[in-house]
């Protein structure tokens, strides 16, 4: 039996969230306003690595919504992440297994995100196979509608994973070059810096010619399963135009880590369709100098569970790849 590895990190309960009674009594009176009725409940969402406000409110009237907000003056990234969001979603073809969204607002300094609820739980781990398969497909989905970028998002002039590739994402690069410190690797691993750097470096050649979009940070806490069994993917704030097997190598970190053939699983999905023939390579050796690299500088203003998921996801992705090269 292949040995399995858990995340150290419980994917359903890593935010660090302000509850609903602390935010500013302006702007929940705006909020329950837009919403239409007071709000009598407010169930904090457990999944994420952000600090902003993200709740499930429920009003007087039985209405039901899903809000996110965050503070300009303490949280303006997050408040760009959110606004990016609203425009994406507002633009995604119909039809999709993504939150709707209902509205934006600006209040008390805030600006607010309402989406359409999902009543749904992070998937389970071990992966269960129906959710897996679930997951797989929604995925399929929305690799399909958005494989030619509907003009709406296009307008949005979307990043390229080529470029966020060059300046964010390959760190074996630097590593090599004594521009950044080696985080530690373990013992198989060691002499192979040449193989990542080598590996990583035809990703933005092999990202500049897809002409899709990806949701670009797809993974397991971005799922939520209903009570019907669809898998919903939310979060869209790094959608991209990209390769849509590059989320897939991301989503199956956590089906590696479970003891599954994630290597069939890849290979058998429509998201690698045409993929070249190293493309899941390539991307498990950026992924692993990602994660490994950043999990040494995560923001403090971050979940304290950020550097923990970063640094087991690079071991996975790197561990997968040793496995695949037959580094021993």
């Amino acid at each position: 039996m292949t040995p399995t590895f858990p995340p150290p990190v419980p994917y359903h309960a890593t935010a660090r969230r302000p509850p609903w009674e602390t935010l500013p009594a302006a702007l929940r009176t705006a909020i329950a306003a837009r919403i239409g009725a007071p709000v009598v409940a407010a169930r904090v969402a457990g999944a994420g690595f952000t600090r902003g406000f993200a709740a499930v409110l429920t009003t007087a009237a039985g209405d039901r919504a899903f809000v996110k907000a965050a503070s300009a003056a303490e949280q303006p990234r997050l408040v760009d992440w959110y606004a990016r969001e609203a425009a994406i979603l507002d633009r995604l073809p119909d039809g999709l297994p993504a939150p709707r969204p209902r509205w934006t607002l600006y209040e008390a300094g805030w600006f607010v995100l309402c989406l359409d609820a999902v009543d749904g739980h992070t998937p389970r781990l071990p992966w269960d196979p129906a959710e897996l398969t679930a997951t797989l497909a929604g995925y399929a989905e929305v690799a399909d509608a958005l494989a030619a970028p509907p003009a709406p998002l296009a307008a949005l002039g979307l990043p390229h994973l080529a470029d966020l590739a060059r300046e964010d994402i390959l760190w074996w690069g630097e590593v090599a070059a004594g521009r950044e410190p080696s985080p530690p690797l373990p013992e198989r691993v060691r002499d192979r810096l040449p193989d990542l750097v080598a590996l990583e470096s035809r990703l933005p050649g092999y990202a500049a010619g897809a002409s899709g979009l990806i949701h670009g940070d797809l993974r397991l806490d971005n799922v939520l399963i209903d009570g019907t069994g669809r898998a919903w993917l939310c979060d869209w704030t790094w959608l991209c135009h990209g390769p849509a097997w590059f989320d897939l190598v991301s989503l199956l970190l956590t089906a590696y880590a479970g003891g599954l053939d994630a290597d069939a699983l890849f290979a058998r999905h429509p998201a690698a369709a045409g993929a070249p023939p190293d493309a899941l390579d390539v991307t498990l050796a950026a992924l692993s100098g990602y994660f490994l690299t950043t999990a040494a500088s995560a923001p403090a203003t971050a979940s304290p569970h950020l550097p923990a998921h970063q640094r087991w996801s690079g071991e996975q992705s790197l561990a997968w790849l040793a496995h695949r090269q037959g580094w021993a």
